[in-house]
């Protein structure tokens, strides 16, 4: 552990045919209503129509309300029919949106699904692992861990992009997917960490992999019973700690303890995973 081996770290560059601006993350699925405010004016827009309906006074809770197959929204305690099925609220002057006592950047999308209301954050994927690391990670932890958490997490996302498509988003908010608390959770170090890792994710075979992660292995890191040529099962680092998670891929207490060792982000990870190369994704894909 004191000599660490030097590890060449080879960047790629990955061109998206058809880039994707922006990930679509499920905060609440399958309720009758929803309550949403913005920081700044904030219109509402007819998703189907691209017509603007109505504008959000700030700092005030508006209800959002099933109705039959529409949607419904309360204003000076009159319910008002949107028309529609769904509705997107685009926040001014780059404010907020709040929902589930939080602040969120981006937009924020409301669909009737069947009867029942969806609701929605959809964002560039940079503000999501902001959102992301310090929901995932404490913020106190060492940089080099935080910085392979940002890439595990990218690389997570952008594998898994329409995983939840037929509740009209790609991620959960949760442990069950990646947990995220939006802007209200964001942290200078984590911020640094997603900014230093700028666009990298990790690829086998040209393709970006889903790196599974968890708190802790307990003391040796595990694979799924399906074959996958990037996990493997290695000693972990976590012994001091109870297992907790599903064991696969990097512990993340093992990932602090070896930054606590010397490693930087890059060894981590090829620590925790196998065959992997690293990549930073085309420009274009913000675009």
């Amino acid at each position: 552990m004191k000599n660490l081996r030097l590890v060449l770290t080879i960047f790629v560059m990955l061109i998206f045919i058809q880039p994707a601006h922006a990930i679509k993350i499920g905060l609440i699925t399958g309720v009758e209503s929803v309550r949403l405010g913005a920081s700044t004016y904030a219109n509402i827009i007819n998703s189907r129509t691209n017509h603007k309906i109505y504008t959000l006074d700030p700092m005030r809770n508006y209800e959002f309300k099933v109705y039959g197959t529409k949607i419904t929204i309360k204003i000076a305690g009159k319910y008002y029919n949107l028309d529609t099925d769904e509705v997107a609220i685009r926040p001014t002057n780059d404010g907020f949106v709040s929902a589930k006592n939080r602040w969120y950047r981006g937009i924020f999308i409301v669909k009737n699904i069947n009867g029942s209301l969806v609701l929605i954050n959809k964002l560039d994927i940079e503000s999501y692992i902001r959102g992301v690391v310090p929901s995932e990670m404490p913020s106190s932890w060492d940089y080099e861990a935080l910085k392979a958490q940002a890439i595990a997490a990218r690389s997570y996302a952008l594998a898994n992009l329409g995983k939840r498509a037929k509740w009209g988003y790609d991620l959960k908010d949760t442990p069950e997917d990646q947990a995220y608390a939006g802007a209200s959770g964001e942290k200078d170090s984590t911020d640094k960490a997603v900014a230093d890792s700028y666009g990298i994710v990790l690829i086998y075979d040209l393709k970006i992999i889903p790196a599974y992660y968890s708190a802790s292995a307990g003391g040796q890191s595990k694979t799924w019973e399906r074959d996958l040529p990037y996990i493997r099962s290695v000693p972990s680092y976590d012994s001091n700690v109870k297992k907790n998670g599903h064991g696969v891929g990097m512990s993340q207490h093992g990932a602090n303890n070896l930054a606590k060792q010397g490693y930087n982000a890059y060894q981590i990870l090829q620590y925790f995973y196998k065959n992997i190369r690293f990549a930073r994704i085309n420009q274009s894909f913000y675009q």
